[in-house]
């Protein structure tokens, strides 16, 4: 049996439900694995689950910082491998659920190898965080990383190349990447074809706005906070604009839709090329997905079996 399980997949895609009944069914607990659902009062644009959704399973590193505290990768695998570990000590399967697949893949695997060519996904990914949390954050990373690297903070070139060296996988002879597992691990994607994905995350957007994501943005505008790493998400800086007058709503909401598309394209690429995916049809929905994972794990356990009496 795997140890640790991980539903990502790009926004919109049903995690959330799939995440669920995965713990219902397997005796799990979930741990958010999205880089902005860790701050309170950030609900309806991060679309964090609701307690009525939770149907009795626990959650955590939901809420766990203000929206002005700083927050970076680094921190989130010493919290989230310290919940592994405290999860497995009572019975129960850690499922992280989440489309942050920077923290994703911070946790799961060690990444530590000789310097290779360019690795674009990842780097786009680093520049993503670099302007979510700024400078400090990521050179706190690096150095959580390999403590006796020498890099001024100011220096982000040298802090996202050396991040990039020692995330990266060591390139084999086939071209792929060598992965060092740090579990036995199994991660599940949420798959669809993208016209429909873009229909559903522009439905979300429309949803959001009538359950009230305008007046929870107008909260955090209102407490006047800026140049901080939370209101840089996707349908927060987006809504500022508009506060500040530079954008009508209208020009405001379809933005949120344009960069939540561009969003769930890069998170799909990112899945793709840097982590061993089990793929599923999200159109499916999650007790079909349900039926095809169960099958799965049983036909790896039943290998599995085989290989160690043989």
């Amino acid at each position: 049996m795997v140890d640790v399980i991980a539903v990502v997949g790009p926004t919109a895609s049903g995690k959330t439900a799939l995440g669920i009944r995965l713990a219902k069914q397997l005796g799990g607990e979930i741990i958010n694995g999205d880089s902005m659902q860790i701050y309170r009062g950030m609900d309806i644009g991060t679309a964090k689950v609701r307690p009525e959704e939770m149907d009795g399973i626990v959650h955590h590193l939901l809420d766990i910082r203000e929206p002005e505290e700083p927050f970076s990768v680094a921190e989130y695998q010493q919290l989230v491998r310290s919940k592994i570990a405290e999860i497995q000590q009572r019975g129960k399967i850690p499922i992280v659920v989440g489309g942050t697949g920077l923290y994703v893949q911070s946790v799961l695997f060690d990444y530590r190898f000789a310097e290779q060519q360019a690795d674009s996904e990842l780097r786009h990914a680093l520049q993503d965080e670099l302007e979510r949390v700024g400078k400090e954050a990521m050179h706190r990373s690096l150095l959580s990383l390999d403590p006796k690297i020498d890099i001024h903070p100011n220096n982000t070139r040298r802090v996202i190349r050396a991040l990039e060296i020692l995330l990266s996988g060591e390139e084999k002879e086939d071209g792929s990447l060598a992965q060092t597992p740090m579990y036995n691990e199994l991660i599940i994607g949420l798959d669809m074809p993208r016209e429909k994905l873009y229909e559903r995350i522009d439905r979300r957007v429309d949803m959001m706005m009538q359950h009230g994501l305008l007046e929870e943005v107008k909260r955090l505008y209102d407490r006047r906070l800026r140049d901080v790493q939370s209101i840089k998400a996707i349908g927060y800086k987006e809504l500022y604009a508009y506060f500040d007058g530079h954008d009508s709503l209208e020009e405001a909401t379809e933005k949120l839709k344009r960069n939540s598309r561009k969003y769930a394209k890069r998170q799909f690429t990112y899945f793709r090329n840097k982590l061993p995916v089990l793929w599923v049809d999200a159109t499916a929905g999650a007790e079909k997905n349900l039926e095809e994972i169960m099958r799965f794990l049983q036909e790896t356990d039943r290998n599995r079996r085989i290989e160690t009496d043989g």
